[in-house]
C-alpha cells in the first residue's frame, strides 16, 4: 500500500482527486491508511494505468516536469530495432535522459556483468523509494519482453534504508535485493551474456504490447533462453557436478520447480544436463591426463568406478579404457602424419 500512498501524493502535487482512480482498482480510504495492507498485481495496474491517463504523467509526479501520456511507449519504440539487447539498452538510458534530467540511466558493461546504474540529480522526496524501483522495473520488464526471455538478477542494490515492507521486492526483481548501498546509487546487475540476444518483436509486437504495457512492469517474466546455459556454466564447476536441484535452484534465484519447468520448456532436463557436463569433462580428463579412470569417475562426479564405466559406455559405445586407447591411438596417428 505505500506505492498507492505514494501515487496519491501525485494527485495532491497535481491539486486533483484520486477517488476515483481508487475506487476503479477497489481500495478504500480504510485501506490505503493502513501500513500492513496488500494489494494485489491487477489492482496494482488498475491504479498506475488510471493514474497516468488522469495525471497526464506516466512518472507519476516524480520528477520536476510531466512525463506526458505516451513516454514510455516512445522509449521502447527508440529501442526495438537494436540489433542485441545491449544496444537496446544504451539506446533506452541515452533517450530517457531528453525526457529528464532528475535521473539519470547508464548501462555500465564489465567482464561478466552487466549494470544498469541511476544517478539522482534532483531530490525525489517522499516518491524517492517508488521512483527508483519503478524506474529499473520499467526498463526490466522491457528488456524481458524485448528478447523474450526471463532477465535473471545477480543484485538490485538501493541507497535508502530496508523500507517495511522488503518482502515485496523478491517478487518485483528476481535477484537478491539490497539497500542502503555504500555507493550511493541504484543498480541492477546481471549477467553480461544476456546483452548478445536479439530482440525478438516487431512493430506489431509492441503495438499489442503498449495497450496493456503495465503487467511487464508488476509481474516477473518466466521464459529464460538462457537458462540451459547457465545450467551447463554451473555444473561445469568441479564441486557442482553433484549439485542437487535445490542448490542449482538457489544459485539460479528460482524454485526448483520453476527449475525444471523453464528446462522442460527448452526442451531438456536437469539430469540430461548432468549428463552431458559429466560426459564432457571424462573425455577430457582421458584425453589430457594420466589419471586413473578411478580418478576420472570421481573427477566426473561419480562415486565409483562401476557406475561412471556403465553411464560412459551408454554415452559413447566406449569404456572409458577403450576411449583412451582410442585417444592415444589417433593422437600417435597425429604426429606420425
Amino acid at each position: 500500500m505505500a506505492f498507492v500512498r505514494t501515487i496519491v501524493l501525485a494527485y495532491e502535487k497535481y491539486g486533483m482527486d484520486p477517488r476515483a482512480a481508487l475506487t476503479r482498482a477497489r481500495i478504500s480510504q480504510a485501506q490505503l491508511k493502513r501500513t500492513d495492507a496488500r494489494i494485489d498485481s491487477g489492482q496494482m495496474e488498475i491504479v498506475s494505468a488510471t493514474a497516468m491517463q488522469e495525471l497526464d504523467d506516466e512518472a507519476l509526479g516524480w520528477f520536476s516536469r510531466k512525463l506526458p501520456w505516451g513516454t514510455y511507449g516512445m522509449l521502447c519504440r527508440a529501442s526495438l530495432t537494436a540489433p542485441t539487447l545491449g544496444i537496446a539498452l544504451s539506446r533506452w538510458c541515452r533517450h530517457h535522459r531528453l525526457v529528464t534530467d532528475d535521473v539519470t540511466l547508464g548501462l555500465e558493461i564489465g567482464r561478466a556483468t552487466a549494470s544498469i546504474v541511476i544517478e539522482e540529480t534532483q531530490d525525489l522526496g517522499p516518491m524517492r523509494e517508488f521512483c527508483l524501483l519503478t524506474s529499473l522495473r520499467y526498463l526490466h520488464g522491457y528488456a524481458c519482453w524485448l528478447v523474450d526471455s526471463r532477465l535473471p538478477l545477480q543484485e538490485v542494490a538501493f541507497p535508502f534504508p530496508a523500507p517495511r515492507h522488503r518482502e515485496v521486492y523478491p517478487l518485483l526483481f528476481p535477484g537478491p535485493s539490497r539497500f542502503e548501498s555504500p555507493r550511493k546509487e541504484t543498480r541492477m546487475t546481471f549477467d553480461a551474456s544476456y546483452l548478445a540476444l536479439a530482440p525478438r518483436r516487431d512493430e506489431d509486437a509492441i503495438r499489442i504490447m503498449l495497450k496493456r504495457a503495465l503487467p511487464l512492469t508488476v509481474r516477473p517474466y518466466r521464459r529464460d533462453r538462457l537458462l540451459v546455459e547457465r545450467v551447463r556454466a554451473l555444473l561445469a564447476r568441479p564441486n557442482e557436478l553433484r549439485g542437487t536441484a535445490s542448490a542449482l535452484s538457489s544459485a539460479l534465484h528460482v524454485s526448483v520447480r520453476t527449475l525444471h519447468r523453464q528446462l522442460a520448456d527448452e526442451g531438456s532436463s536437469l539430469q540430461a544436463l548432468k549428463n552431458e557436463v559429466r560426459e564432457r569433462r571424462a573425455r577430457d580428463l582421458l584425453r589430457r591426463t594420466d589419471l586413473s579412470i578411478k580418478e576420472v569417475a570421481r573427477a566426473a562426479g561419480f562415486t565409483n568406478e562401476k557406475s561412471f564405466s556403465r553411464a560412459f559406455k551408454g554415452w559413447t559405445g566406449l569404456s572409458p579404457s577403450d576411449q583412451r586407447d582410442a585417444e592415444d591411438a589417433r593422437a600417435q596417428k597425429i604426429r606420425l602424419s
